[in-house]
């Protein structure tokens, strides 16, 4: 542990983590610390700083005590924003779990365009309205910056020309009010969302949270503390999806799940023999790379032209069309039914107490995945828990209601500077691991080893606990 600590001194520079405080935050005592921050120190804690400073927690500081003690009754009201792929949101979310505001703004058009995520052209996107969004989520719960008690923002893991438009939007909100700052973990988002829905729904709790680049799975011990179980070690079956609807020219201004999901219904899914992949690999890993393959080569075979829309596509055509889609279905989601099974076998293990398999994420939005899963919990007597399609999708009520989770705990960042120049070196981390491997679940695909950029959440949260006084 000593050695883990070491390495990860210059992350936790720049993460502020304390141990969880027993009043609440004022956010007035905050406004006033922040006009005598001399007493703190220069701090930037989404910034790579040239300067080894020695991060200085609130509680060190005189104001501290009294920012504490104003702040016990204090309902928490926070701005959440998300920007780490193709959707510009942004949410305003009340700590008793009210949600005040939500407001999405899709890029449907340059998914046509492009086919998919263009990095460039997304970016682009977000710079365009980010400013917008924000202000109607503020309007629309109609609360304004100087009523907000922080604001929580997706750091990673994402494209990070998408999450710097975001970054630089929460830090100039955060700076000019005097606003402590929540970076935020986008797949945890996905998981803790659940518990704004599902009150009831405690830790530990396993969730399989599946997107377009995401395939995860894990067990939820605690807040901040994720084993991970399994995930994809090459295509996420979001992106599966997408590059399936697009080889059978389907609509694709709703993303590809959508699209397959209302194909497949009027298909045979046993018509075509698709292979579940990884059948002989016993982990809760995912690939769906072998299984695009197979879809391309069927639909080939098949003399498909993507370049007719399916409206136009003659009745035997689009049969064929559809007996792809409902097959490519149900072996893609038999592979995340055979992981699941594993994983739950894996979690009970370690947690005998749970009760939960939380479902979240753009696919989670899918019916047909939820209702083959839901077969899955009950055989094993737990309860499937599915925030509903609004917050499976990327969104900003789960990046607020993340940051009021930890920002309860002591977890949070001061204001950033008012001023801050525009080519600041933000902090972003687009590849960002949730949680430990497990030991079983351990795979040595090179995909893997490359993914791991920054140190896990888990364990940077871990270490501070370590160094915390």
């Amino acid at each position: 542990m000593a050695s883990l600590i070491s390495n990860l001194s210059s992350a936790i520079s720049r993460l502020t983590l304390l141990r969880k405080p027993s009043l609440h935050f004022s956010v007035k005592t905050l406004r006033k610390l922040e006009a005598d921050r001399k007493w703190c120190g220069p701090i930037s804690p989404f910034l790579h700083a040239s300067t080894n400073y020695d991060f200085a927690h609130f509680s060190s500081c005189p104001q501290a005590k009294t920012m504490n003690a104003l702040g016990q009754d204090e309902e928490l009201v926070v701005l959440g924003i998300e920007t780490s792929c193709d959707d510009t949101a942004a949410a305003v979310v009340r700590s008793n779990g009210e949600i005040l505001s939500q407001v999405v703004s899709s890029q449907e058009d340059l998914l046509v365009r492009y086919g998919g995520v263009a990095p460039k052209m997304a970016e682009e996107a977000h710079s365009l309205v980010i400013d917008q969004v924000v202000q109607e989520a503020l309007d629309k719960a109609k609360v304004t910056e100087e009523d907000l008690s922080a604001v929580a923002v997706t750091i990673g893991p994402g494209l990070s020309l998408c999450l710097r438009v975001g970054v630089r939007k929460a830090r100039k909100v955060a700076g000019t009010y005097a606003l402590p700052i929540v970076g935020v973990h986008h797949m945890e988002a996905h998981a803790l969302v659940a518990r704004l829905v599902e009150r009831e729904l405690q830790f530990p709790f396993i969730a399989l949270l599946i997107s377009g680049g995401h395939n995860l799975l894990i067990l939820a011990r605690d807040l901040g503390h994720y084993i991970q179980l399994g995930t994809t070690i090459d295509d996420a079956i979001g992106e599966a999806y997408d590059k399936t609807a697009k080889w059978l020219g389907l609509d694709m201004r709703k993303s590809g799940g959508p699209a397959v999901e209302e194909l497949a219904r009027e298909g045979d899914e046993n018509s075509v023999k698709f292979k579940v992949p990884m059948k002989q690999h016993k982990d809760c890993n995912f690939s769906y790379a072998g299984l695009k393959t197979q879809v391309r080569l069927a639909i080939e075979s098949k003399n498909i032209d993507a370049s007719i829309p399916i409206a136009s596509a003659s009745s035997e055509d689009r049969r064929a069309r559809a007996d792809i889609a409902a097959s490519f279905q149900r072996v893609a989601v038999l592979h995340l039914e055979e992981k699941c099974e594993r994983a739950i076998e894996w979690a009970m293990k370690m947690e005998p107490s749970i009760k939960h398999l939380v479902v979240s994420g753009g696919v989670a939005s899918n019916q047909y995945v939820r209702s083959r899963l839901n077969k899955i919990v009950e055989k094993q007597a737990l309860q499937l828990v599915c925030p509903p399609p609004s917050l499976c999708t990327d969104n900003g009520v789960m990046i607020a209601w993340t940051g009021i989770e930890h920002f309860q705990m002591g977890r949070y960042d001061p204001p950033p500077p008012a001023c801050e120049p525009e080519d600041a070196m933000l902090d972003l981390r687009p590849r960002w691991p949730l949680g430990e491997e497990y030991a079983e679940g351990r795979s040595e695909a090179r995909s893997l080893k490359t993914a791991r950029v920054h140190p896990s959440l888990t364990s940077l949260i871990q270490a501070s606990t370590q160094t915390t006084p």
